[in-house]
């Protein structure tokens, strides 16, 4: 049973660290549920505080992965309708030019949304372009925490 416990967390590690680039799977939580695999086996335990942490921690970054981006975009000046912009061409990209649609989508949608809000090309694209940083900024947050759930992992494995 611990290898199936075992093997079932590092496919989940990999499914993880995939999932903090798209969008469509949830990235540190398959992290954090790999973790608790490992946990369950007979010979490696984490203690009851590393894996509160960690789950606070996996909380906050879903939280900030969604609100990186609009805060971005509002940083460099996006009004509503590029913020809903933003959203919207993340949801859009995803599905219509994947993989690359998730990091052109949000940068589009910003400015289109900027654009029908009457601003002019220049600050239209710095708003995309302040999405497209926090879409960034959002991606590397998932996968330092992913990256250092995978490092506990097989740290305590080995």
């Amino acid at each position: 049973m611990d290898t199936l416990l075992i093997i079932s967390g590092i496919l989940l590690l990999i499914v993880g660290l995939a999932g903090c680039v798209l969008p469509a799977l949830p990235g540190p939580p398959l992290s954090y549920v790999a973790l608790l695999l490992l946990h369950f086996t007979g010979t490696h335990q984490f203690s009851t505080k590393f894996l509160v942490v960690w789950l606070v921690i996996t909380a906050l970054v879903v939280l900030l992965d969604y609100l990186v981006p609009v805060w971005g975009a509002k940083k460099f000046g996006a009004g509503k309708r590029g913020v809903w912009g933003s959203v919207i061409g993340l949801v859009l990209g995803l599905f219509i030019f994947p993989p690359f649609g998730i990091i052109i989508g949000p940068f589009l949608g910003a400015v289109i949304g900027e654009m029908t809000a009457g601003k002019e090309k220049g600050p239209a694209l710095k708003a995309g372009f302040g999405s497209f940083m926090g879409f960034m900024a959002g991606m590397l947050l998932k996968l330092v925490a992913s990256g250092m759930m995978t490092w506990f992992f097989f740290k305590e494995l080995i």
